[in-house]
C-alpha cells in the first residue's frame, strides 16, 4: 500500500522534551499559516508523562504554527525520513503563548538586540552514552572509540549537513559508552533549534539500528555526567564583538558585563538551565561540570569559560573569541536554557556590572566567610533548593511573561512528586530511560 509523508510541527516544552502534532506534508504552507491545535494544559505534562498541577484544566485552545526557517527532511534509512519544524505556540488570534518556550527566548534576544544593538551567535555542545552499546568499555578519547562507532558518527554528520547544520567534532568521551558531538554557531533563535534539531536526528539514527542513547546528567551517582555546554559571543551586525585585546581578561566591555549579569543571577536559573532532581547529582566539585557562579579562565570546572584561541587558525582571533557556559544539561528545553542566559546577561549589561575576575584555583577548598568576601556562592544542591530560589529573586521571575514562574513551579513541583519514595538508584535509572 502506497503511503503519504507526513511532517511534525513540534516544540521544546517545560520539561525539555519535544512534542508536536503530525500533518500531511502538502498542506505545509497552509498549516505555516493557521497551525495544528494545541491545548495549553500540555506545558504540564512532566518528563515523565504525569500531569502536574495545571491552572489551564481541560480549558482554551491555541495553535501550533510550525516554522520554514526552522523545517528539516533527512532520509536516515531506506525507509525511514525524518521530517518536522519547530514551530511557535500561539493564541488563536496569534499571539504569542506565554509559556511557549521558543517565543520566550525571542523576547530574550530581541531585549539584548534592544539593549545593546548586538545578535547572540554560538552553539551548543552535547554529551550522550549509548544505553545498549556492544562493548562497555572503549578507552577514553581514543581511536578505538571513535572507531566503534564511525559508521553512526559518519551517518550523523551527512544527516547534520543535510538539515543545515555545520558538523565540528565526533569524540568518544571519558565515560563508559559517552561521546560528544559538536557544531558550528549560528545566529539567535538557530542557537536552541539547531541543538533540538541534533539531538532528535541523533536519536533517530540510532534508533534505526535498534540501540538506544540517553542524555541524561547522571546515569551512576558514582559515574561521570553528561553535560551540555553553551558557546556564546555576540555579532555586530556582521563583525564579531566579544573579544577586545585591551578588555580584562580581553573581554569587551558589554560581554564583560554580559557575564557578571550571568554570575550574578546563576544561582536562581539554575532551575532553569540544569532541571532535573539528577542534575544536583553532577553539579558539584570536581565532576569538571559546575558548582560555583565564577568565572574561569580554561577551567572546566568553572560556571562560565572563557574558551582558548589558536594562533595557528586560518580564523581570526575576534571571530573565534567566546564564551562557555557549563552549569546547564539535556533535561532542560534548549530554548529555555538560552532565554535564561540571555536574560540575565542583559541585566548585567543594564545593571553596568564590572568584568568579574576569573578564578585559579579550587573554590571548594575555601570556607564560606571567603567565598562570600569574593562574591562567590555554591549553587543549589537540589532541584527544591534551585526552585526556592527561583521563586525568591523578583527580578529573574519578572523576565518571563505573567504566570510563567507559578506554572514552571508547579510543573517541576509535579516532576519532583513523581519520584517520592524512590531510590536514588531508581531515580537515575528513570531519568536515564526519560532522557
Amino acid at each position: 500500500m502506497t503511503r503519504e509523508e507526513m511532517i511534525i510541527a513540534c516544540c521544546t516544552d517545560l520539561a525539555g522534551k519535544v512534542r508536536g502534532k503530525a500533518f500531511p506534508a502538502v498542506q505545509f504552507d497552509k498549516r505555516g499559516q493557521r497551525g495544528v491545535g494545541w491545548t495549553p494544559t500540555n506545558v504540564q505534562i512532566t518528563c515523565f508523562d504525569s500531569i502536574a498541577e495545571s491552572p489551564f484544566g481541560s480549558l482554551g485552545d491555541l495553535v501550533l504554527i510550525p516554522d520554514e526557517t526552522a523545517r528539516i527532511r533527512v532520509e536516515i534509512g531506506d525507509d525511514a525520513v525524518e521530517h518536522f519544524a519547530l514551530g511557535d505556540i500561539r493564541h488563536t488570534d496569534g499571539r504569542p503563548w506565554e509559556f511557549c518556550t521558543r517565543s520566550i527566548l525571542k523576547a530574550a534576544l530581541d531585549r539584548l538586540e534592544r539593549v545593546t544593538g548586538l545578535t547572540l551567535f554560538g552553539a551548543f555542545e552535547h554529551e550522550f552514552q549509548f544505553r545498549n552499546a556492544s562493548s562497555a568499555f572503549n578507552p577514553a578519547f581514543s581511536t578505538a572509540g571513535f572507531r566503534a562507532e564511525r559508521r553512526f558518527a559518519e551517518t550523523l554528520v551527512a544527516a547534520m549537513r543535510i538539515a543545515g547544520l555545520e558538523p565540528d567534532t565526533f569524540m568518544k568521551e571519558y565515560g563508559t559508552s559517552q561521546y560528544e558531538v559538536t557544531m558550528g554557531p549560528t545566529r539567535g533563535v538557530a542557537i536552541a533549534d539547531h541543538s533540538t534539531i541534533l539531538r532528535e536526528l541523533l536519536c533517530a539514527i540510532v534508533a534505526q539500528s535498534g540501540r538506544d542513547v540517553t542524555f541524561t546528567p547522571i546515569r551512576d551517582p558514582a559515574g561521570v555526567g553528561n553535560g551540555v555546554h553553551i558557546h556564546l559571543s555576540f555579532l555586530e551586525r556582521d563583525t564579531p564583538a566579544t573579544w577586545d585585546p585591551a578588555g580584562r581578561h580581553e573581554l569587551t566591555r558589554v560581554a564583560g558585563q554580559f557575564i557578571a549579569g550571568i554570575l550574578k543571577y546563576l544561582d536562581s536559573i539554575v532551575a532553569i538551565t540544569a532541571p532535573s532532581v539528577v542534575s544536583y547529582l553532577r553539579l558539584t566539585p570536581h565532576r569538571w561540570s559546575a558548582a560555583f557562579n565564577n568565572l574561569g579562565f580554561r577551567d572546566r570546572e568553572a560556571s562560565v569559560r572563557i574558551c582558548p584561541v589558536s594562533e595557528l587558525s586560518d580564523i581570526t582571533k575576534a571571530a573565534q573569541f567566546n564564551f562557555e557556559f557549563r552549569a546547564a544539561d539535556a533535561t532542560a528545553s534548549p530554548h529555555l536554557q538560552l532565554a535564561a542566559i540571555v536574560h540575565a546577561g542583559v541585566q548585567g549589561i543594564e545593571e553596568g556590572l564590572p568584568t568579574p575576575d576569573a578564578t585559579t584555583e579550587d573554590l571548594s577548598q575555601l570556607d564560606p566567610d571567603e567565598l562570600t568576601a569574593r562574591g562567590y556562592v555554591r549553587l543549589p544542591q537540589s532541584l527544591p533548593e534551585a526552585l526556592e530560589r527561583f521563586a525568591a529573586n523578583n527580578t529573574v521571575t519578572g523576565w518571563f511573561p505573567e504566570g510563567f514562574a507559578d506554572v514552571y513551579l508547579k510543573h517541576k513541583q509535579g516532576e519532583i512528586a513523581f519520584l517520592d519514595g524512590k531510590t536514588e538508584k531508581e531515580i537515575c535509572a528513570l531519568y536515564e530511560q526519560t532522557y
